[in-house]
């Protein structure tokens, strides 16, 4: 029998696979987990890996042996049915098993999401208005003497330039004129990781959640209503990144991979940074983009 999968697409942009595997699949499965496991078995007169199988498997913990073969089974049914729907997830399925009987075919659900449809705007003249405010030279009153040295205006009244915008300005230029719809699923995995990030935090100096809550006059509800907010704008951003990155013909040169690893000088981060050229390489391009943007 084949696998079966039907798609549901939501408006958000979430994909919801079901999919369904014959039961001769999961049996062979399952069997090859017990084989693998029954070698590690031992009892009384006999030695490890040669107790009869039987009484082997009857050893065997059922939860254990229900993990690994869904452990088997569920990932290569979900790869299937992505390469068969020419799918291109950007994030982990939440994978979740339906009821199942001893015997009868396996049924599950796996939620995910491809890359969200993303308008850039009119970014440059968002990013424009708040850059073109530290090129303005504001004038010196009347009365407060210039300096010497100092630049004269037209007027010829001393000038100064204005302060220059900072980077989160600039960045929220960007959001501001960008439209996206970002999957709910993607967005709670971004609050997921943003909340340990906190609970982490907390414990290290020694507070709950509900102390921080309290201190903060906030319910649960409310701090997460907010880390989704962050969450849907930090991933809008970081998409947009990317498309301005793309559209402007931003990368990044092997020189740009050794310059950057030349100025780490603790030769064991170096190596270890070394070993994921990938994950460095964006984290220039994001740089180059970010330099790109404050020279608008």
């Amino acid at each position: 029998m084949e696998t079966k999968k039907t798609i549901e697409r939501k408006d958000d942009g979430t994909i919801i696979l079901t999919i369904t595997v014959p039961s001769s699949d999961v049996k062979k499965a399952r069997e090859a987990v017990e084989n693998e496991l029954i070698k590690h078995v031992s009892l009384p007169g006999f030695r490890k890996g040669k107790v009869p199988k039987a009484q082997a498997v009857a050893k065997l913990p059922a939860d254990l042996v229900q993990e690994e073969t869904l452990k088997k089974v569920l990932p290569k049914a979900y790869n299937k049915a992505i390469e068969e729907n020419n799918l291109h997830p950007v994030i982990s399925p939440k994978l979740h098993l339906l009821p199942q009987e001893e015997g009868k075919d396996l049924e599950f659900t796996a939620e995910t999401c491809e890359l969200p449809k993303l308008e850039l705007k009119n970014y440059k003249d968002e990013v424009k208005k708040v850059t073109a405010s530290s090129k303005i030279v504001v004038p010196h009153s009347p009365h407060s003497p210039a300096k010497a040295g100092s630049v004269q205006a037209s007027s010829g009244q001393a000038g100064k330039e204005q302060p220059k915008p900072s980077m989160d300005e600039i960045l929220a230029a960007v959001v501001k004129s960008t439209e996206a719809q970002i999957p709910k699923i993607m967005a709670d995995q971004e609050v997921n990781r943003l909340l340990s990030n906190l609970l982490d935090e907390l414990k290290k100096l020694g507070l709950t959640l509900d102390q921080y809550l309290s201190s903060r006059g906030k319910t649960a509800e409310q701090l997460r209503a907010e880390y989704e907010e962050k969450a849907k704008n930090d991933l809008k951003l970081e998409f947009a990144l990317k498309k301005i990155a793309d559209n402007e013909r931003i990368i990044v040169e092997q020189k740009d991979i050794d310059e950057t690893l030349n100025t780490i000088k603790d030769p064991k981060q170096k190596e270890e940074i070394s070993k994921n050229p990938y994950f460095l390489a964006g984290i220039i391009r994001q740089q180059k983009t970010l330099d790109f943007l404050s020279k608008i």
